[in-house]
């Protein structure tokens, strides 16, 4: 069997990115390139065409806000931040991945 590890890596990082997200939204409020940068500092690659649907859909869930601020180059930037029920879900998630890893961890004993 050959296994496509570059594959089986981009699965399991699509799973986690709506985490990720809302864990960097937690700390300040960024913008999309902002946002693209930091994930692929933690080597996380992302591409805006996966992230935009992600942020549209945590948006429309009520899990994130947006402002319009002037940029010194270019267009103006829409900045996302987290709301009070963004907050809840990353709480949620926060400890759904504490259980998920104590699972994991307990079935490679």
């Amino acid at each position: 069997m050959e296994v496509n590890v570059e594959n089986v890596r981009s699965q399991m990082r699509k799973g986690m990115l709506e985490y990720c997200i809302l864990s960097i939204l937690d700390k300040q409020e960024a913008y999309a390139s902002s946002i693209i940068d930091t994930l692929k500092e933690a080597g996380l690659i992302v591409v805006e065409g996966t992230l935009y649907p992600l942020l549209i859909r945590l948006k429309n869930q009520g899990a994130l806000t947006y402002r319009w601020e002037e940029s010194p180059q270019g267009p103006p930037r829409k900045y996302y931040g987290i709301s009070e029920d963004g907050r809840t879900l990353l709480s949620v998630m926060d400890s759904s991945w504490g259980d998920l890893v104590e699972t994991i961890n307990t079935l490679k004993q």
